[in-house]
């Protein structure tokens, strides 16, 4: 196990291209750390670069206090599983899990020994004689997941290895996966352009853009306060309302609506300052009977998501989103309205939240 530390991480291809810009990233030993962004962000770059895969125009890569930057992948001391899990079609699940050891040639007892003893934590020990295209895909996975422990590195990189698995059977290794993190407790960067699987697997998580880090915390701290407009646009199976409004004293005017200033931002705007409302439909309280500090509207649309809806209102032409529970749908077009709580919601100034820090 070690400490993952990226120190002004640059990557530039030909063409001036600039994939990663002077990132700056600590990940503690044993932390199961995700990368998080939209397709194109740079992250399965970033995690290529602490690999060795791709070579840092500019920075440091640590690996447990050591400088790894100019090293080859082989001495860098990482196991890497990657999008396609990458099987060697002509060898046995034995010999891939073994194969990381074979590189570095060790005996050919030591090597089907660790293979036996990884297999049977990972529940493969009935299928070493098979090949991978014997396999499912849920098989497949973890088998590529017991080659990147066979080597028992110091740090392990995932990239999107769920992604090529469906619905139920991503979220039962996305379960099996967070167990596996916990009992072998190593450090873990993985990979994902699914917030579900950040929020729900990370210990804390980056948040890129277009080659920076947008935000770093924790799931709750993440989901809770994000840092700034693209943060808060991102994060969320349901969309975070995202509000222009205007401050009047302690109050702000948005949609139509006169509600009290956020609790987390009194104090720090100013009269007449044109801000973000930003609320998760989560947090809004909906009724069909008139309230006061409400947005009001007419429902444009009811969407079910299961145990709940998320209705759409007009407020004076913006679109609020607010979750309600089962048996409580309204019908579209009927009344309606959605109170904020002030201790949920937030105001952004100039595409950053506005908060005391």
């Amino acid at each position: 196990m070690a400490d993952l530390a990226l120190t002004g991480i640059t990557k530039d291809y030909p063409g001036g291209v600039r994939a990663l810009a002077a990132l700056d990233l600590a990940v503690a030993d044993g932390e199961f750390f995700a990368l998080l962004g939209p397709s194109g962000c740079g992250k399965t770059t970033l995690l290529r670069t602490v690999a060795g895969l791709e070579t840092a125009s500019a920075g440091t890569v640590r690996i447990g206090g050591a400088d790894v930057t100019r090293l080859p992948p082989g001495r860098r001391d990482v196991g890497m599983v990657f999008q396609d899990y990458a099987l060697f079609p002509h060898m046995t699940v034995a010999d891939n899990i073994a194969y990381p050891l074979r590189v570095r040639r060790a005996g050919r007892e030591e090597r089907h020994r660790a293979a036996e003893d990884v297999a049977g934590s990972l529940g493969l020990e009935t299928l070493l004689a098979r090949r991978p295209g014997e396999l499912s895909g849920g098989q497949q996975q973890r088998v590529a997941l017991a080659r990147a422990m066979a080597a028992r590195p110091k740090v392990f990189l995932l990239d999107e290895p769920l992604s090529n698995l469906d619905a139920r059977l991503r979220l039962e290794a996305r379960t099996f996966l967070k167990r596996l993190q916990n009992e072998l407790a190593v450090t873990t960067v993985f990979v994902t352009h699914d917030q579900a699987e950040a929020l729900a697997m990370a210990d804390r998580m980056a948040v890129m853009e277009a080659g920076r880090i947008r935000q770093v915390g924790t799931p709750a701290e993440v989901f809770r306060r994000p840092a700034n407009l693209f943060v808060a646009s991102f994060i969320g199976s349901t969309p975070m309302n995202l509000l222009p409004g205007r401050v009047e004293g302690e109050q702000i005017t948005v949609a139509g609506a006169v509600l009290p200033l956020p609790v987390s931002a009194r104090g720090l705007v100013a009269a007449g300052e044109e801000v973000v409302f930003g609320v998760r439909p989560e947090y809004l309280e909906y009724s069909g009977k008139a309230a006061d500090g409400a947005f009001a509207g007419r429902v444009a649309v009811v969407e079910n998501l299961g145990g709940s809806s998320l209705v759409t209102l007009d407020a004076a032409g913006q679109a609020v989103h607010a979750l309600v529970g089962e048996g409580r749908e309204p019908e579209p077009g009927a009344r309606g309205w959605a109170v904020p709580r002030p201790d949920r919601a937030l105001l952004y100034r100039d595409g950053e939240l506005v908060v005391d820090r």
